[in-house]
């Protein structure tokens, strides 16, 4: 593996970690600005419906520059937006601001994904995307964690400084290490054939929708089914990094062997598992104490793991089907985000509907509905190039 891939990881750390740097705190910040917590639930909502609307236009207008420009680019941005939400005044500044974050993320996590393809031998791909994705790992294992920890003791305004650290940390890498990588030549033939990809869309988009559903509102989920509030959130948010790191190895050396529906699928059954056990506890069928707080944990590595093992075989085969087109891995981004608006929506929903034993509810409605469209429209695997 080219180690300067390990740089463009840093990149998806940073925004990984700042997409959700908030979660564990997320029931104080919402006493703090006056809004209910489903309510501050939409700052996620307004960061991913951005990252969504404005990302392939970004794809477009910045398609034809080096790679690294543009991570450089995203992350620079992402680091002064942080910066102003720790110090914004009240819950709709906040929520403009986290909106235009949204926008620093979709430029420069689709860039990361076609650099770390460039710099990948083509039996190697699959690889070197999960281990971008691996970003995202390292964010649930370390930065979210981290945040919860340092806005338990400095308050939720200090998730967005670390938040802005992270990326700074990651522009430094960028700057230094990563060489000029150019966008990739324009495809024979023009136009890409959405009617061939858009499946990997709706898989994409199902995949995300089902796990955010629940995945926001972690910390709700830990305080009933778990009986942990506060800084002890962090480690069960450690466990989504845990199953993620299991899940992007699988996934990974899936992807490399071109798998398909059958892998797919499996990922949904096991999404369906975890959301029940996540269920089951939150309605107290496990006794209080270490068996509900073994049950929460054990729920949440498997979720992770079932998403983590999806998304490099869905990355790998669009990048294999498009030749890596940027707008192409735009709109990929960009259904990664309407999926976990829907997803954040749909817990909020829920939630301040029905209470928190109803967010793994829905959750479970979301992968079960998920498995049963994809039966019938994933594309059959089709031979390497």
């Amino acid at each position: 593996m080219n180690p300067r891939v390990f740089v463009l990881t840093l990149v998806t750390f940073a925004f990984g970690s700042a997409a959700f740097i908030f979660a564990g705190l997320l029931e104080p910040m919402a006493a703090d600005l006056g809004v209910s917590t489903a309510v501050a639930g939409q700052l996620q909502t307004a960061y991913v419906l951005t990252s969504a609307l404005l990302g392939p236009l970004a794809a477009w207008g910045l398609g034809r520059l080096d790679r690294r420009i543009v991570v450089i680019a995203g992350l620079s941005l992402g680091l002064v937006l942080h910066i102003a939400c720790a110090l914004t005044p009240d819950f709709a500044t906040l929520l403009g601001l986290r909106g235009l974050a949204g926008l620093a993320g979709a430029m420069s996590g689709p860039a990361a994904a076609v650099a770390a393809a460039s710099l990948a031998p083509p039996e190697r791909r699959g690889s070197a995307i999960a281990m971008v994705s691996g970003g995202m790992t390292l964010a649930f294992v370390l930065g979210i964690p981290l945040g919860s920890v340092v806005g338990s003791m400095f308050g939720w305004r200090a998730t967005f400084l670390l938040a802005a650290a992270l990326s700074a940390i990651a522009l430094i890498a960028v700057v230094g290490f990563l060489p000029k990588i150019p966008a990739p030549p324009k495809r024979e033939g023009g136009r890409i054939s959405v009617p061939t990809i858009w499946p990997l869309y709706m898989t994409t988009f199902l995949t995300f929708a089902a796990n955010m559903t629940l995945n926001l509102y972690i910390a709700p989920i830990v305080r009933v089914g778990a009986g942990v509030t506060g800084a002890g959130v962090g480690a069960f948010q450690a466990m989504i990094g845990v199953g993620s790191i299991a899940g992007l190895w699988l996934g990974g050396r899936a992807a490399d062997r071109n798998a398909g529906k059958s892998w797919i699928l499996q990922g949904f059954a096991i999404q369906a598992t975890a959301m029940s056990l996540h269920f089951a506890a939150t309605s107290h069928a496990a006794p209080a104490g270490l068996p509900s707080q073994l049950l929460v944990a054990f729920a949440i590595f498997l979720a992770a793991t079932a998403l983590f093992s999806i998304t490099p075989v869905i990355q790998a085969r669009l990048i294999q089907m498009t030749e890596g087109a940027p707008v192409a891995l735009a709109l990929n981004g960009s259904v990664i985000a309407m999926g976990q608006a829907l997803g954040s929506t749909l817990g909020g929903a829920a939630l301040a509907t029905f209470g928190v034993p109803a967010i793994p509810a829905a959750a479970l409605a979301m992968s079960l509905t998920a498995g049963a469209i994809l039966i019938f429209v994933f594309p059959k695997a089709v031979p390497p190039r």
